[in-house]
């Protein structure tokens, strides 16, 4: 054991050795070229390399060690991450050592997440046998180098853990070839915002789906885009701060450092070297006023929104209201809280934070909104625990108008009827569509209600899909990823889909609004069931050019959860989705807002 090490065990940093085991492989021998070591469990002595980085940080702390020399086999990494717990190593960037530990495969989040494992050395100790060294040049990521097929699928899908990797046919395998190892970026644009933690993402091939502002489209199931990749720091923060970066934004220079995969997002440069910020993302967004004979309908995400948030926070929302939004005349909220917000203590009303977010509203100088809203049963609705998320209505009672019919409660259906002039109407206004439902069990149930806009009936659908909670990850060893929250999305889609039906069959030119956040996409099934490919609902969203239909931002991929669904009676509408917070590291909520306006 050379000075350095038996320093560090007397310190307590290392583990005891073990027994010598007979195994003295290199670190591609380990790595091997599937995805799964075949060397899991075994313990392994004298492994030669470089340290290239070190986290010092944390309780996942340890250091990254790569072989300089290598095997020449692009399947097989040269790079491999050593596990110290919550312990700091003591070794240094440039150490040469020789290194004796147990090999295993950890599963970020458990096994039952389905990601990928990582490849990783624990109980170790070692001799440094020279310091200085340099490190081995970082492997170039960008369009040659990572392929346009995501990921490999076995017949009848599966997990791609046992399958041979092909670097060169798909990114997922490309990029597990890697692990461990030294990568840069050069010059990347940013395809994700920073994060509270940390985060951003970037891409290594700018002509990877673009968006106009910057981003990167997931237009289809088959656009994975598998050149984008997460960037953290190793660097001290009190060194040199992360970079508060949008998307559009560019990290100039070289970004490097060793290549890691975690649960929350899959593969990610651990940045040794950071780029520099080049703040040029375009900014936030706004859109017209409607025309005094137009109806401006928008729908919002406010993102668990309840009086536990600071005055900033409503005062914000306020703003995007009354400046980016223009005051629309309804506004179909989401994720409202009820008034004690995630204190699980039996409340269910959300007057209070209705109050505080229209009182906002008014102080900004828009309108006075009025809202309508129904509280759901203690528990029922999914979401935070304790928060009682709904949906609700704001309106601008100067230009609409609201016909009360009482009696909607949390379990009573609103029912397309006809009045007593012949008309189309609601059983109760507003009401909720089929609450009970087993299609809306622990989801919200969406709100229903008839406004008059200069006299003329307008019917809303205020919704909140079910979350994508539960489905595998699109970087996960399962491929192609299976969706099981679409199953009940898919179920809800049908349900209120049938409803809008039995709307338009009491009058087929009636003028029905479907807004909010559906969580799926407009390729998806529940978006094809709720429109009925198109001959029922228009999916606005899908009338924009390819480029802009997102309003949502996950892992760099741009992409739309929010839609607002018209009934061929709205007739031509004008459409706009608002970029004002997805794409911004300083974000009151992760989801850009919409409008539409027409002349009922």
């Amino acid at each position: 054991m050379g000075a350095a090490a038996a320093t560090a065990l007397a310190a307590g940093l290392l583990a005891a050795p073990q027994p010598a085991a007979a195994a003295q492989p290199r670190i591609h021998d380990i790595q091997g070229s599937t995805r799964l070591s075949p060397f899991d469990g075994e313990r392994v002595t004298e492994v030669p390399g470089v340290v290239t980085a070190v986290r010092a940080f944390g309780s996942s702390r340890g250091f990254w060690l790569q072989d300089p020399t290598g095997d020449g086999d692009p399947r097989t990494s040269e790079g491999i991450f050593v596990f110290t717990g919550s312990r700091t190593p003591a070794v240094t960037v440039g150490d040469a050592l020789r290194l004796t530990g147990t090999v295993g495969e950890y599963y970020p989040g458990g096994t039952a997440a389905g990601l990928q494992s990582v490849t990783q050395i624990s109980g170790a100790s070692w001799t440094v046998e020279s310091s200085g060294n340099p490190l081995p040049a970082a492997f170039r990521l960008d369009a040659a180098s990572l392929p346009n097929r995501y990921a490999p699928e076995p017949p009848g899908g599966g997990s791609i853990e046992e399958l041979p990797l092909r670097p060169h046919s798909y990114a997922l395998d490309r990029l597990e070839s890697l692990e461990g190892m030294r990568v840069q970026v050069s010059d990347a644009r940013v395809v994700g915002p920073s994060t509270s933690y940390n985060e951003l993402w970037v891409t290594a091939d700018p002509r990877e789906n673009p968006t106009p502002r910057g981003g990167t489209l997931y237009a289809s199931y088959r656009d994975q885009n598998g050149a984008r990749i997460k960037v953290a720091s190793l660097i001290p923060f009190a060194e040199r701060p992360f970079p508060q970066a949008d998307v559009g934004d560019r990290l100039t220079g070289t970004t490097a450092g060793p290549l890691d995969y975690d649960q929350f997002g899959g593969y990610e440069v651990q940045a040794t070297e950071l780029g520099t910020l080049d703040e040029r993302g375009p900014g936030r967004e706004r859109t017209r006023a409607q025309r005094a004979d137009e109806l401006a309908v928008a729908t919002f995400n406010v993102e668990n929104l309840s009086p536990a948030d600071g005055d900033a926070k409503f005062a914000r929302l306020a703003e995007i209201l009354v400046d980016h939004l223009a005051s629309p005349d309804i506004v179909a909220l989401e994720e409202v809280q009820d008034d004690t917000g995630p204190v699980n203590d039996g409340v269910v009303s959300a007057g209070e934070t209705l109050r505080k977010l229209t009182g906002a509203v008014a102080a900004a100088g828009g309108p006075s909104y009025a809202w309508r809203q129904i509280d759901p049963a203690d528990g029922r609705d999914g979401g935070q625990p304790g928060g009682n998320i709904r949906v609700a209505f704001l309106y601008n009672p100067e230009r609409v108008s609201f016909p009360d019919a009482p009696g909607g409660d949390a379990v009573t259906a609103a029912v397309p009827v006809r009045d007593a002039a012949g008309r189309a109407g609601l059983s109760v206004n507003p009401g909720r569509v089929s609450p009970l439902d087993p299609a809306w069990e622990n989801s919200r149930k969406p709100l229903a209600a008839e406004f008059r806009f200069r006299g003329k009936p307008v019917f809303v659908v205020a919704n909140h899909f079910a979350s994508k909670g539960g489905d595998q990850a699109l970087d996960g060893r399962f491929q192609p990823p299976a969706r099981s929250s679409e199953v009940q999305r898919l179920a809800q889609a049908k349900t209120l889909g049938t409803w809008v039906k039995s709307l338009l069959e009491l009058d087929r030119k009636a003028k029905v609004v479907v807004a909010g956040d559906l969580n799926d996409f407009g390729f998806s099934p529940a978006l094809a069931a709720l429109t009925d490919h198109g001959r029922t609902l228009t999916d606005l969203v899908e009338l924009l050019p390819r480029g802009e239909r997102y309003g949502y931002v996950h892992n760099g991929n741009s992409q739309v959860l929010d839609h607002i669904l018209t009934s061929r009676g709205v007739g031509p509408a004008d459409y706009d989705i608002v970029h004002v917070n997805a794409e911004f590291a300083d974000q009151v909520s992760d989801h850009d807002p919409q409008v539409v306006r027409f002349r009922p």
